[in-house]
């Protein structure tokens, strides 16, 4: 059995602020294995973004153990062992798209040569060939947000993470991203971490759904698909798919009971 892309085991933080503390995790146990595709659903504000963040070293956990690919959250972000894609595409507006990609190789100091094949190949593997000298304002916010997914693969890390990605994007967009996505995990096998707010983008892309609770944050259940990896848009038409959205509703009902 190969190891775990992430393990956290009573894992806990708390935020110190001027009216006293906040509590945004808490206790949160969790496995997640490699090529796996995990959503995280829950209320604004139960830790869903603050537990990507810990994975990627940008916050520290006040309790408990988390590692990433076997090595701490600060050793995975200096062995650059994910992406991470925000909410926002943020590009810069005065590089081209390809540069925008390119910027982390640069940073990372690879050889042009190379960059500049990473680049091609990412940049094809989301459809945006032929989009190489456009300038950010150039594109539509789907195709930001495809170029802000590039830059993410272009070091080619086995993990991505993805802080609801095409939240602010219209429903029709969303569906298409959202097949293009799954077609892109398909092809790399790589584990993803997907931060959402919506029940059906949840289910329709997830291997396991994890349902958390308002703050502090607490894994109040973790749901394996039964869905086929191939999945058509209107899978979501049908009782299977009914039926685990039905369940991630439930858990998060259940998950607003919870007071402290």
């Amino acid at each position: 059995m190969t190891s775990p892309v992430v393990s956290a085991s009573g894992l806990s933080l708390t935020f110190q602020t001027n009216d006293g503390p906040v509590n945004a995790l808490s206790n949160v146990d969790l496995t997640i294995g490699k090529g796996e595709f995990v959503s995280f659903i829950g209320p604004s504000g139960c830790g869903k973004t603050t537990f990507l963040r810990v994975i990627a070293d940008l916050e520290k956990p006040t309790a408990g153990s988390i590692l990433v690919n076997g090595m701490t959250p600060e050793q995975a972000r200096e062995a650059r062992a994910y992406g991470y894609v925000f909410q926002a595409a943020a590009l810069f507006p005065w590089r081209t798209i390809e540069k925008n990609v390119a910027l982390p190789l640069e940073v990372m100091g690879l050889a042009e040569a190379d960059r500049r094949e990473r680049v091609r190949r990412t940049l094809d593997m989301v459809n945006l060939t032929g989009f190489e000298k456009k300038y950010p304002w150039q594109l539509s916010g789907g195709m930001q947000q495809r170029a802000s997914i590039a830059r993410a693969l272009a070091f080619d890390a086995d993990l991505l993470l993805m802080d609801e990605p095409f939240g602010a994007l219209d429903e029709i967009v969303r569906d298409h991203l959202n097949q293009q996505l799954l077609e892109l995990w398909a092809r790399t096998t790589k584990t993803i971490c997907f931060v959402t707010h919506s029940i059906p983008e949840a289910v329709y892309l997830s291997t396991r759904i994890v349902v958390m609770s308002p703050r502090p944050g607490r894994v109040t259940d973790v749901i394996e698909s039964t869905l086929p990896r191939e999945r058509p848009l209107d899978i979501r038409e049908t009782p299977e798919f009914l039926e685990i959205a039905a369940r991630v509703r439930d858990g998060l009902r259940a998950g607003h009971s919870y007071e402290d």
